[in-house]
C-alpha cells in the first residue's frame, strides 16, 4: 500500500459525494497526506506544520486581497492540499486570483460543489492514513524477520540484499565507505548485473534517480551505504522504510563479522565468473575491471589463475572446495608484493578463488604465478589447509573468458593432487579437453578398449603395471627416462613391459600404440577431480 496522498484521498467516497473538482496543482495531487486539518481563521498557517490537508469554507478569506497570502503562507508550510467548499462564502466557483496564486504555488486546490461533513471527511482519511502505516509497518516487520531468518541460516548480507530487491521489486547496491561496490541483487536472476557495469556513473546521481540510506558503524564512521535504483517499476512508500530495514541489519553483520572483504572477494568473483560463463561481453566487463584498476591499455595481457583448497591429506569432502573466507585477509597481503594489478575473486559456490592479473610485459608471466603461488601457500598453510593452484596462458582482453575456464578446469581436475608448484593449464590442453568430456559416454568405453586389460590385471594382482604405463607414456615411450622416474634398473622395467606387451596386445616401441594409450589415460581423470 502506498501513502495516502490527495489524489487517494479525492478517490474516497466521503470526499466523492462533496463533488469534488481539482481547479490548480494537478502536478502535486501525489504528495503525501500526513494529517487532516479544518479551519476558518485567515492565519491558519501559522497553525500547521506541514503535509496536512486543510478543509474551509474560505471564510476568513472572503476579500480578494487577503487571497494571495494565504495560499503563500500555506505554500511556504508545504501543506498538502486545499479543499474549499463552495455555496458559502463563494457560491459556483473559487475566485481566479485564488485559483492563479495556488497554480502558482504548486499546491493542490478542490473545490467542493456539494456540502460533506468536514468531520466525517477528516476521519476517514484519518483512518486510511493509519491503516496503511500499519500495512507499511507490518509488512517491513515480516521483511525484517526474513532478514533476520537468513542471516541465521548462514546467507550472510548477500542473502539480505537478495530478499530486499524482490520485496521492493528493484535493483539494490551496497557501496562500501571507500566507494567500492560490496555486493549487488537484482528483483530476479540476472537483473542486477547489466547496471553495475553503470554503476561508477550511476552512484553519482543516486539523489536524484534513486533512494539510499547509510550503513551505520557507530557514531563517528558508517560502512557505506545501500541503494535502490527504480528500474523494474517506481518505488513505493514501502521502498525507503525496506532500505532503511536492511539498511541496519547489514551494518549488524559487519559490525559483527567485518564482511566487508569477503563481499568485497565474492562482488568480484561474480564479475570473474561471469566472465568466464560469458555472461558479460569485453566491454562491458573491461569497464568494470577498469574500475578495479585493470586498465587495458597499460597492459599487454591478462594471467588468469584459479585455486581451489583442501585439507591435508585430502578427503572426498575437502575435494568439493573448502571456503577462503577465513584466509581473505592473508591472501590480499601476500598478493601486495607481486608487483602486477590484480583483482581477486571468490567463487563460494564452486569453492574457487579467482584471480586476473594485468601483465606489463607477456615475459613476467612465470614470475607473477610464481609469486602469486607462493602467497597462496602461505595464506593456505596459515589456514591449516594445501592450495591448488592453475594458471592459464597469457591472454588478450577477448582470451580472458576462456583463460578463466582453463584455469577453473585445470585446478579442479587436479583438485585431488598434491603438486609442489602451480599447475600450467596452458600445458595440458589435451587433458583439460579429455576431462570436460567425461560425462561423454563413448569416453569411459574408450578407455575400456584401449586399457582396459591392464585395469583388470592391476585389480587382481599386487604388482599392479598402470604406474608404469603411466610413465612410459608420460616419457614418450623412452626407456631410459622411464626406467629413472620409476627408480628401476632396465631389465626390470623391460621384464614389465614385456607383460604390458602382452596384457594388450601391442608393441609399446611404436609411436602408433602409445598414442591411444596416452589418451585413454589422460581420460581416466574423473571430473570430481580425484585419481
Amino acid at each position: 500500500m502506498a501513502r495516502m496522498t490527495v489524489a487517494a484521498a479525492l478517490d474516497l467516497p466521503v470526499l466523492r459525494h462533496g463533488l469534488p473538482k481539482l481547479v490548480a496543482g494537478s502536478r502535486s495531487v501525489r504528495r503525501p497526506i500526513r494529517w487532516v486539518h479544518a479551519g476558518e481563521v485567515p492565519n491558519i498557517a501559522s497553525m500547521l506544520s506541514g503535509g496536512e490537508l486543510l478543509l474551509t469554507t474560505g471564510m476568513g478569506i472572503a476579500a480578494t486581497e487577503d487571497q494571495r497570502d494565504f495560499v503563500a503562507d500555506l505554500a511556504s508550510r508545504e501543506i498538502a492540499g486545499l479543499v474549499i467548499e463552495l455555496g458559502g462564502t463563494f457560491s459556483r466557483r473559487l475566485p481566479a486570483g485564488l485559483v492563479e496564486a495556488a497554480e502558482r504555488q504548486g499546491l493542490p486546490l478542490i473545490e467542493l460543489h456539494a456540502p460533506v461533513r468536514f468531520v466525517a471527511v477528516t476521519e476517514a482519511i484519518h483512518t486510511e492514513i493509519v491503516n496503511r502505516d500499519y500495512e507499511l509497518l507490518r509488512r517491513a516487520g515480516e521483511l525484517h524477520r526474513s532478514f533476520t531468518t537468513s542471516m541465521l541460516g548462514g546467507e550472510g548480507v548477500p542473502g539480505v540484499l537478495d530478499l530486499l530487491a524482490k520485496a521492493i521489486g528493484n535493483p539494490v547496491f551496497l557501496e562500501g565507505r571507500n566507494g567500492r561496490l560490496l555486493g549487488h541483487a537484482g528483483p530476479s536472476p540476472g537483473s542486477g548485473e547489466v547496471l553495475v557495469t553503470a554503476w561508477p556513473e550511476t552512484r553519482e546521481r543516486v539523489e536524484l534517480i534513486g533512494i539510499e540510506a547509510t550503513v551505520g558503524a557507530d557514531r563517528v564512521e558508517h560502512h557505506g551505504r545501500l541503494v535502490a535504483l527504480p528500474v523494474e517499476r517506481p518505488f513505493d512508500a514501502f521502498a525507503p522504510l525496506a532500505l532503511e530495514r536492511a539498511a541496519e541489519m547489514v551494518a549488524l553483520a559487519l559490525l559483527r563479522s567485518r564482511q566487508e572483504e569477503e563481499l568485497l572477494a565474492v562482488g568480484h568473483g561474480n564479475l570473474l565468473t561471469s566472465v568466464a560463463d560469458g555472461k558479460i561481453g569485453p566491454e562491458a566487463a573491461a569497464a568494470r575491471l577498469a574500475g578495479l584498476g585493470l586498465e587495458k591499455r597499460d597492459l599487454v595481457g591478462f594471467l588468469p589463475i584459479a585455486a581451489r583448497l583442501h585439507a591435508a591429506p585430502a578427503t572426498d569432502e575437502d575435494l568439493a572446495g573448502a571456503s577462503w573466507t577465513g584466509a581473505l585477509r592473508d591472501v590480499d597481503r601476500g598478493l601486495e608484493s607481486v608487483g602486477a594489478p590484480i583483482v581477486v575473486g571468490t567463487d563460494p559456490a564452486a569453492g574457487n578463488l579467482l584471480i586476473l592479473a594485468g601483465l606489463r610485459r607477456s615475459s613476467s608471466r612465470t614470475a607473477v604465478a610464481d609469486r602469486v603461488d607462493e602467497a597462496l601457500r602461505a595464506a593456505a598453510a596459515k589456514a591449516d589447509r594445501t592450495v591448488v593452484v592453475a594458471v592459464a596462458g597469457v591472454c588478450s582482453w577477448d582470451e580472458v573468458g576462456a583463460g578463466l575456464r582453463d584455469a577453473t578446469d585445470s585446478a579442479l581436475m587436479h583438485a585431488g593432487d598434491a603438486a609442489p608448484g602451480w599447475i600450467d593449464a596452458a600445458a595440458q590442453p589435451l587433458e583439460l579437453l579429455l576431462w570436460r568430456l567425461g560425462d561423454q559416454k563413448e569416453v569411459p568405453r574408450f578407455v575400456d578398449r584401449v586399457i582396459g586389460p591392464v585395469i583388470e590385471h592391476d585389480a587382481k594382482s599386487k604388482h599392479t603395471l598402470l604406474p608404469t604405463l603411466e610413465a612410459l607414456c608420460a616419457h614418450g615411450g623412452r626407456r631410459a627416462a622411464t626406467a629413472r622416474a620409476l627408480s628401476l634398473n632396465r631389465q626390470a622395467l623391460y621384464g614389465r613391459i614385456e607383460r604390458l606387451e602382452r596384457i594388450l596386445a601391442v608393441d609399446l616401441s611404436e609411436a602408433e600404440s602409445l598414442t591411444p594409450i596416452h589418451v585413454a589415460l589422460l581420460a581416466r581423470r574423473p571430473r570430481g577431480g580425484a585419481r
